[in-house]
């Protein structure tokens, strides 16, 4: 007579609160932090940081040792941080909620970065949002290995405006969205079999 077999993994602990051991995956490596009061802190980018040094393995391991699939943060739209790059690139941010940013990958060829932005820009202006700027991303790629090096694409950020007619921060996450799928479907035609650095 056979015992019924467990829903889980001796070694997880068993379903408590928010916990429920039918959710655990493998992963390369998540860290997780979070004020819980909500108040936004440079010491959680810093936590954040740290947890990136602690992970040994992070995924895709390239062929040379300085070579990964890196490594991200998600965190809140730093807005105050935002204002200050925008008048220093000679433009005025809405209030937070009325605007968003991004950072968008291009070409490192300067023509075809010109020409994925102007498709991005007409797609803006389709959906009726305004085109607030371009900014150049600081980067520093000192530690990149070889191949990161060669395949390196040019990064800008991206600031839109929501239009009037927006009634909340929900329709312009769709307009957003509506906007890079479109995007990014007529730069698939555009190039055509050539590799694609946008995103």
């Amino acid at each position: 007579m056979s015992s019924p077999r467990p829903s889980s993994p001796p070694f997880f602990p068993a379903k408590q609160g928010l916990y429920d051991p039918a959710f655990e995956h493998d992963s390369c490596g998540v860290g997780f932090l979070v004020n819980m009061k909500g108040i936004p802190s440079r010491d959680i980018i810093q936590g954040a940081l740290e947890i990136c040094t602690k992970l040994d393995h992070r995924g895709g391991c390239g062929c040379d040792l300085n070579t990964g699939d890196g490594a991200g943060m998600l965190m809140g739209m730093p807005h105050k941080f935002c204002g200050t790059v925008a008048k220093e690139m000679g433009f005025e941010l809405p209030a937070a909620g009325h605007y968003a940013a991004g950072v968008v990958f291009l070409s490192p060829d300067e023509e075809a970065a010109a020409a994925e932005q102007e498709v991005l820009n007409e797609a803006i202006r389709e959906y009726g949002q305004t085109l607030l700027g371009w900014r150049d991303v600081p980067l520093d790629n000192h530690d990149l290995g070889r191949a990161s090096k060669e395949s390196e694409p040019a990064m800008k950020q991206l600031f839109i405006g929501r239009s009037d007619d927006l009634a909340d921060e929900a329709a312009f996450e769709r307009t957003l969205y509506l906007i890079r799928r479109v995007a990014t479907y007529r730069l698939g035609y555009l190039q055509g079999e050539e590799p694609s650095y946008f995103y």
